[in-house]
């Protein structure tokens, strides 16, 4: 059978094959999270920098961290300028940090293209906030709300070129004061003005001056109002002349001025906010000028600005050009931007130049030599004993229970000159001294680290004792 054996060896041929191929690949699905895969492209994305000898760690350019120290000096300026918000009678407010584009577009002329835009990732277009204005008017629409005096401390960011020497920074923290709502003219005008000599005058920063601005109300009434530019002018010519309830008086005895309707209304306006500003003591603080010009373009009135003066005294310190300290004015057509049907919420506000005034701040302690303390504990619990660790850890607990500041070295035998070493270098006022001794006879030395004296207090007189000497103190 030629032909069957043919076949046979046809067949054992092909069979000889198979072995001599590879094995075909098993195809297996494997399902990954996704935080699995961003973890993966993430880490490819890193590998190859970290192998790179030239990696730098810093920080983003126009960023910072704050250390200890300068939260301490930070918190205060925070502290005072919140507190002066509070006694104005503003309720706290909070927004997102990003918000939708389209809320931020068309809203700062010039400056949009210094908005962060963020990466589509698959949902809604967004966008860093670049100030707290525009989110409160959001807010305001949004929320039907036609009255409201707030307060919002917060972050920002913008993608200008930083200059860290003045204070300016891609990512800072604003302080922002506004009211919302239909009122008399002038009247919040004057307590914004208000607020910030008070807030400025507590930081003791030195002499200052609030300039005011009229170069947006001479567009408005030439462009929109029919004043005549030569009317404009001569108001222009008046308002570089840098006065105060006196120019106005002599403005309103121009006939060129007092004949016009328009002007005569914005006379009547001024002369009724310094009469105000009379009435509150600060109008020496404020100065008209021309010159004076805010990029933003939500700004529909009077805005104002203040600076720093530098005064004999402070000549001879290092010049720190830091621009201006604070800022505001009336925005009464944001609110309707956002509102469908167009209602307008007039609203006038400030903001709180808090980064400038933190590196004048930080400047002057520096050149005083200040030391600051980064911690506010009040008493240290010590010990000379060795395995007193449970004691202290009784003895901690009752102050912080009674609500008094305290801290302890976290070691089982700690030496107690290292324990008292510690107080001084932090500032630490008093500390607590238990051993066997005052076990034994249930008293708790009292040591005041300034004086180094020392006196036994009853156990259980002693969170009293700490109590009213730190009232006293």
């Amino acid at each position: 059978m030629p032909q069957l054996g043919l076949l046979h060896r046809r067949a054992w041929a092909a069979f000889l094959g198979q072995l001599r191929r590879p094995p075909r690949p098993v195809c297996i699905r494997t399902v990954h999270s996704h935080s699995q895969v961003a973890e993966a492209v993430l880490t490819s994305q890193l590998k190859p920098r970290q192998e790179k000898s030239n990696f730098i760690i810093k920080t983003p350019k126009g960023t910072r961290d704050l250390s200890p120290q300068q939260m301490v000096v930070r918190e205060k300026i925070l502290d005072m300028v919140v507190s002066c918000f509070k006694r104005h009678g503003a309720k706290g407010l909070d927004t997102p940090a990003f918000e939708l584009k389209e809320m931020l577009t068309e809203k700062y002329g010039e400056d949009s293209g210094l908005i962060y835009d963020l990466k589509d990732q698959g949902g809604e277009l967004l966008s860093l906030r670049y100030d707290l204005t525009v989110p409160f008017a959001r807010y305001l629409a949004m929320n039907k709300l036609r009255k409201m005096k707030r307060y919002h401390v917060g972050k920002v960011w913008r993608r200008e070129s930083p200059t860290i020497v003045q204070g300016r920074y891609r990512e800072f923290c604003q302080c922002d004061f506004d009211i919302a709502g239909q009122f008399d003219p002038m009247i919040p005008d004057a307590e914004c003005l208000k607020i910030i000599c008070e807030i400025l005058s507590g930081l003791q920063l030195g002499d200052f001056l609030i300039k005011i601005s009229w170069k947006d109300v001479r567009h408005e009434m030439v462009a929109k109002k029919g004043l005549a530019p030569e009317v404009a002018d001569q108001i222009g010519d008046y308002v570089q002349c840098h006065g105060g309830v006196s120019l106005v008086e002599q403005m309103l005895q121009d006939p060129r001025l007092s004949q016009n309707k328009q002007a005569l209304e914005g006379l009547g306006d001024l002369k009724l906010l310094f009469e105000y500003l009379t009435l509150f003591g600060i109008a020496e603080k404020i100065s008209f000028d021309l010159s004076l010009a805010r990029g933003l373009d939500y700004y529909t009135g009077v805005i104002y600005e203040a600076v720093l003066l530098q005064t004999p005294a402070q000549a001879e310190e290092e010049p720190l050009n830091v621009g201006s300290v604070a800022a505001g004015g009336r925005y009464d057509g944001l609110v309707g931007m956002f509102d469908p049907s167009g209602h307008k919420v007039p609203c006038v506000g400030l903001s709180i130049g808090v980064e400038r005034i933190f590196s004048i701040v930080e400047q002057r302690m520096k050149a005083f030599g200040e030391k600051i303390r980064t911690t506010e504990t009040q008493v240290f619990v010590a010990t000379p004993q060795k395995n007193f660790l449970q004691e202290r850890l009784k003895l901690i607990a009752e102050l912080w229970d009674a609500g008094i500041k305290a801290e302890l070295l976290y070691k089982n035998n700690p030496k107690l000159l290292t324990q008292l070493h510690y107080c001084e270098n932090m500032g630490i006022p008093l500390v607590v001294i238990i051993g066997e001794q005052e076990l034994m006879e249930g008293v708790i030395t009292l040591r005041t680290v300034a004086s180094r004296e020392e006196v036994a207090i009853k156990r259980e007189n002693l969170v009293a004792e700490i109590q009213k000497r730190l009232s006293e103190s």
